[in-house]
């Protein structure tokens, strides 16, 4: 079998979820994780243009991010990262903003502005005070919990979590279609997932098959390959940079409880650091 794309890779899910001639494989991903009901599910989306704004380096980066348009005008916006970055909340109301405010054209009215939904995909654990996998946010009164817009929708989905759930067999890709779509994102690293997803393509959902069918094609793709690999990378290095500027926090703030005299055993316990790390820290 060849070796399938990792879809957690930002450039690997635009391929297969962001891609004219994919609609339907997006409709359904939408479908399953905004849960509408029957009476409102999603048969078009619109892929729009990514570049909806593009002031600074950050914004350039957005390209790669699956940016649609719904029936009724919403707008959504699907964003995975790989990385914890510990800043997607900030991030978030960022781009939700460009989203929301892009619509505005000469001469309309703020009556005509839609809806506009953000969804994080995140390979690692971010809301460490909520047990579930998928979060939802909007805009409420603190007392009284009243909503008052529905026009900011924003979600977070911790695949960590999911995973947990999974093993645990406390979620079934069999019942929960959004559970399967999340799957989906992991099973290039998980043959037990693979095989439960093709099992269940092949038996109840065609878009499901479609999607991985796509998968297979593209990830024999030269020229997606080539982009893909340059992609991944790309993340690794911002991974690396990222943990060598984590530890050069942690060092400071060891270097700090030695100065004030703290103890070994709770610089060990409070950073992490090893005691031998601490030894060398102490003699500089």
């Amino acid at each position: 079998m060849t070796k399938r794309l990792d879809l957690r890779v930002d450039f690997a899910f635009k391929s297969l979820f962001g891609t004219h001639g994919n609609e339907s494989i997006l409709a359904a991903f939408l479908n399953a994780a905004l849960r509408f009901p029957n009476e409102k599910k999603i048969y078009k989306v619109q892929l729009l243009d990514p570049h909806f704004n593009k002031e600074n380096q950050e914004d350039k980066r957005s390209i790669l991010d699956v940016h649609a348009q719904l029936e009724d005008g919403s707008r959504v916006n699907i964003e995975i990262q790989l990385n914890n970055k510990h800043d997607m909340e900030k991030r978030t109301l960022y781009y939700w903003s460009k989203m929301y405010s892009s619509q505005m054209k000469e001469g309309m009215d703020y009556g005509e502005l839609c809806k506009t939904i953000t969804i994080n995909i995140v390979n690692f654990r971010y809301l460490s005070h909520i047990h579930d996998y998928h979060s939802t946010f909007q805009l409420y009164e603190r007392e009284q919990k009243l909503l008052l817009t529905d026009m900011l929708e924003i979600h977070f989905m911790e695949l960590p979590k999911l995973l947990i759930k999974w093993r645990n067999k406390e979620v079934d890709p069999r019942e929960d279609q959004l559970v399967r779509w999340l799957l989906l994102l992991e099973a290039s690293e998980d043959e037990e997932i693979t095989q439960v997803l093709e099992e269940i393509a092949m038996q109840e959902d065609q878009v499901l098959k479609k999607a991985m069918d796509e998968w297979e094609r593209v990830s024999q793709d030269p020229e997606v390959i080539l982009a893909y690999e340059a992609r991944r990378k790309a993340l690794l290095d911002e991974k690396s940079a990222l943990k060598r500027a984590e530890k050069k926090g942690i060092i400071k703030v060891a270097l700090g409880m030695i100065q004030k005299g703290i103890d070994e055993e709770t610089i060990i316990e409070l950073t992490g650091l090893t005691k031998e790390e601490i030894q060398e820290l102490r003699q500089q």
